[in-house]
């Protein structure tokens, strides 16, 4: 009698596990979890590049390009006074490069490169954005057959202008 009774608790025992499982993965995925490898609904969202770019600058369009095999959708919108969309974002100075990218509530100043981006969106620090300032040889956007790659790092800015390193290349 005792077997019976332990083979019909079985089934309803798994049916709450079950049960329990299905409530916890909707309540992650519903949470923003990531779960099985799958990017965050936010990640999926900043995949998004707005790159303003001037009209004649074929880095600038080899950068967007490094981005999309990366996997970001970028559109390329290109403007005539490059100074005065970095002005009204907020790129300081010592960050400039030739082109100014949003991505989510991010700025990346120049030849950023797309795994710097990425550990961005996924770590969110408390930062106005990242820069390679200048154009640094060998970055994405900037590599030249038979020219050296140049050491050059990629740093965070704030809204002041602070800026401090965030990864060497």
């Amino acid at each position: 009698m005792a077997a019976s009774s332990h083979k019909a608790a079985g089934p309803a025992w798994r049916r709450s596990v079950i049960a329990i499982a299905l409530v916890a993965v909707t309540a992650a995925l519903a949470l923003g979890v990531r779960m099985f490898g799958a990017p965050a609904p936010e990640a999926q969202a900043a995949a998004q590049i707005m790159v303003y770019k001037s009209p004649t600058c074929g880095c600038c369009g080899a950068w967007a390009q490094h981005m999309r095999e990366n996997g970001f959708t970028v559109e390329e919108r290109p403007v005539a006074d490059m100074d005065a969309v970095k002005q009204r974002l907020g790129v300081p100075d010592a960050a400039a490069s030739c082109h100014t990218a949003q991505v989510g509530d991010y700025l990346i100043e120049g030849h950023v490169p797309a795994a710097d981006v990425k550990r961005l969106l996924r770590e969110r620090p408390a930062v106005r954005g990242l820069a390679a300032p200048g154009m640094p040889m060998g970055s994405p956007g900037m590599e030249t057959p038979g020219v050296a790659a140049e050491r050059y790092a990629v740093v965070t800015f704030d809204r002041d202008g602070v800026t401090g390193v965030y990864a060497r290349h």
